[in-house]
């Protein structure tokens, strides 16, 4: 994406420039160095902001109760918690508004809170104004957590619709076949399981002209959010998370269908593709949490990270138990408050880093790896296990070569652990539709006892492939369990 697309045309800051006389060769020079300072675009002479994460000392008191949750969660997040007999507590609570103010009166702009942490991200010109913050009552701490200047994607967008060209296949699946087939997901599916009912929220980059293809004209949208840049659009600037959401819900039989076509989803951009700094964390916390509120049943993930565009901030493998990064702690409290949440392994295989990325170290998540065609590990899919010693990743499913629907609405091949974790996901959203009397942990147990190496799990494949279908049957014939 070139530099003209992320900035508004024709906002350049120019002036009149009067030039003396030819003569005054000094006046001349300084002029005209003036002239191309002032014309360059304004985010490029721009001075530096800062963003800062602030820990509360608490949330502060805006009246919300345990007792009165419709307040402040939506009526599947409370049925959510109700069926897995999962408690609301404070830690549900928004943060006071007058906490807000309290930080904004110092200078800061709000950017982006978590209630679950009691952080709030501010962003301020200044470097120094850590320092002012902490000496506020409320606050407990203070991290520098990212500085740039960020680049709003233009929204400008035609009204064309993207059909595939793709010549339409003689089975269901089309070009996708191969990658349901490893899961034993084709049966599932026609055992009547195709996601109906289930709530799913897809964390990414972007999901470009995802509004516009026809692959999702039958996409069951629950909403979208921009964490990013509040209030824009998330169908631009990055299509990472239209080639993600092809996997599970992309229906054009024939041609591509993805794992879990008939579920509902939720949209929700987390990633500021530009940089890579430790705010990308409290974006995820914030789009992880903004989906709990919503009542999702499923989160879908694949974005990771370890290494940061200032090296200081970035991760050492040691930090891999699930509890160190706040990315990790974020999605094992969405596993606590009933969610089953499918995280990317990452794809530094082949890197110094080999290892998983962050939040896929965390508990209670299922974490997904990929593996090529012949059913071995694709070369760049990170490798487990954590650093105290559980086992990840869960398990793993096609990675390399996996069929995609790119933004032009045609079909492409793109690897990743991306890839295969929405694949992946999107079976087990079909298999809890199946099984609704199961919680999110006892799913990702079923799931590790139905894959093919659960009794010898390794660094390189966990669990290994799940059998859905297999797990269907061997929890089916158990019946509902008495609740």
């Amino acid at each position: 994406m070139g530099p003209a697309s992320n900035e508004l045309p024709g906002f350049f800051i120019c002036y009149t420039i009067y030039i003396f006389a030819e003569k005054d060769k000094a006046t001349m020079s300084k002029y005209l160095s003036i002239l191309f300072l002032c014309c360059l675009p304004a985010w490029l002479w721009a001075g530096e902001n800062y963003r800062f994460r602030v820990y509360l000392k608490d949330k502060g008191d805006d009246g919300y109760r345990v007792e009165e949750p419709e307040a402040f969660l939506s009526k599947q997040a409370i049925e959510r918690r109700a069926k897995n007999d999962i408690a609301v507590t404070d830690a549900d609570f928004p943060i006071s508004r007058s906490y807000i103010d309290m930080l904004s009166e110092t200078g800061v702009t709000p950017v982006v809170q978590s209630k679950w942490f009691a952080t709030v991200v501010v962003e301020s010109p200044d470097s120094t104004v850590a320092e002012q913050l902490q000496q506020l009552a409320i606050v407990d701490s203070v991290k520098w957590i990212w500085k740039g200047n960020l680049r709003v994607p233009a929204e400008e967008k035609g009204e064309d619709r993207f059909v595939p060209e793709d010549e339409p296949l003689c089975n269901e699946y089309g070009y996708a076949h191969k990658q349901i087939k490893m899961l034993n997901g084709t049966k599932l599916h026609e055992a009547g399981f195709q996601g109906e009912g289930m709530r799913v929220a897809v964390i990414d980059a972007g999901f470009m002209n995802a509004d516009r293809i026809s692959a999702f004209d039958s996409l069951r949208l629950l909403g979208t959010h921009n964490v990013v840049f509040p209030g824009k659009s998330v169908f631009v600037g990055d299509d990472h998370g239209t080639k993600v959401l092809s996997c599970l819900a992309a229906d054009i039989p024939g041609v591509m269908v993805g794992t879990a076509p008939k579920a509902s989803y939720l949209l929700l951009k987390s990633e500021d593709s530009d940089s890579e700094y430790p705010v990308e964390e409290d974006y995820w916390t914030a789009a992880v949490e903004y989906a709990d509120s919503a009542g999702v049943d499923v989160i879908s993930s694949s974005l990771g990270y370890f290494a940061f565009d200032a090296d200081e901030l970035s991760y050492e493998q040691a930090a891999l138990d699930g509890k160190t990064a706040m990315i990790s702690q974020a999605a094992h409290l969405a596993a606590d408050k009933g969610i089953l949440v499918f995280c990317s392994a990452g794809n530094e295989g082949n890197g110094d880093w080999e290892k998983i990325t962050f939040p896929s170290d965390a508990a209670g998540i299922f974490t997904v790896g990929a593996i090529d065609e012949d059913k071995k590990k694709s070369g760049f899919s990170s490798v487990g296990f954590t650093i105290d010693g559980r086992v990840k990743p869960d398990a793993v499913a096609l990675g390399t070569s996996s069929c995609v629907i790119g933004p032009n609405g045609s079909v492409r091949y793109a690897n990743g652990t991306s890839f295969a974790t929405p694949i992946l996901a999107g079976m087990g959203v079909c298999l809890w539709q199946s099984l609704p009397w199961l919680n999110n942990r006892e799913m990702i147990e079923l799931l590790h006892r139905s894959s093919s190496q659960y009794k010898h799990p390794d660094t390189e494949l966990g669990y290994g492939i799940p059998d859905f279908y297999k797990a269907y049957k061997k929890e089916k014939k158990n019946g509902k369990r008495a609740k």
